[in-house]
């Protein structure tokens, strides 16, 4: 791509992969526009990166309408907004909470992807960030895989609908990032260590290393209909 015409759309990019990739994909001389809805931690975060930022709610589909017709077309949009909810067993799960997840992540994310369609340029693309829990099979994440695997199951007829436009997703497993911080420190070590016990790589991610893959499917014009796994091989374990 001529990195230095193109114009990427970073929707959460406040913290985490979506910060990593607005950074990444600035990096590249593209002018990128990430958004959030704190302006302030946007802000902050983004600071001496040279991105430009927009904060609103990316559920009020009246501002996303808005934000796309206000910034006259754009080359690439990275959806990279997330949620916490909707985790637990089937005897235990929460439904309302489930319900939560998915309004969190997954409508948003095809809110988005709606309204910003008609004003992305031909030949651009769309690249969703997902997470593994979509493609694994283990207790007390079947609620995350719904939500994720949703996301994933349109992948593929939404890079036929939208040609000569590509659609795409990354699926990150367990990455090092301000989401887990919800989480009591003690546990959240204790997970990390199972995890380097387990993994092929022998490590959790690094945020920048899923942007990598972010920018891999926004540079590469050949790639489309595919969800690249970037989880240190947990689909494995």
């Amino acid at each position: 791509m001529e990195r230095t015409k193109q114009r990427i759309v970073v929707i959460g990019g406040s913290s985490g992969i979506g910060l990593a990739s607005a950074i990444r994909l600035r990096s590249t001389g593209a002018e990128v526009i990430a958004t959030g809805r704190d302006l302030a931690k946007l802000q902050a975060a983004t600071a001496g990166h040279g991105i430009e930022t927009a904060a609103f709610d990316a559920g009020d589909r009246k501002a996303l309408e808005q934000f796309f017709t206000g910034i006259h077309g754009f080359d690439h949009l990275v959806l990279a907004l997330s949620g916490g909810h909707g985790a637990g067993t089937l005897a235990d799960l929460d439904l309302a909470d489930l319900r939560t997840g998915f309004e969190e992540k997954f409508w948003p994310q095809v809110e988005t992807a709606q309204a910003a369609a008609p004003h992305l340029r031909p030949g651009g693309s769309i690249t969703f960030i997902t997470a593994i829990s979509a493609r694994i099979a283990r207790p007390g994440i079947a609620g995350l895989g719904a939500i994720n695997g949703a996301i994933e199951a349109m992948v593929g007829s939404l890079a036929r609908e939208l040609k000569p436009s590509r659609v795409n997703a990354v699926s990150p497993g367990v990455v090092d990032t301000p989401w887990w911080d919800r989480f009591p420190a003690d546990f959240k070590a204790g997970y990390f260590r199972e995890q380097q016990e387990t993994l092929p790589v022998g490590r959790v991610g690094r945020a920048d290393e899923v942007a990598h893959a972010v920018q891999f499917l926004v540079e590469n014009g050949y790639v489309t209909g595919t969800v690249i796994e970037c989880d240190g091989g947990l689909h494995l374990v």
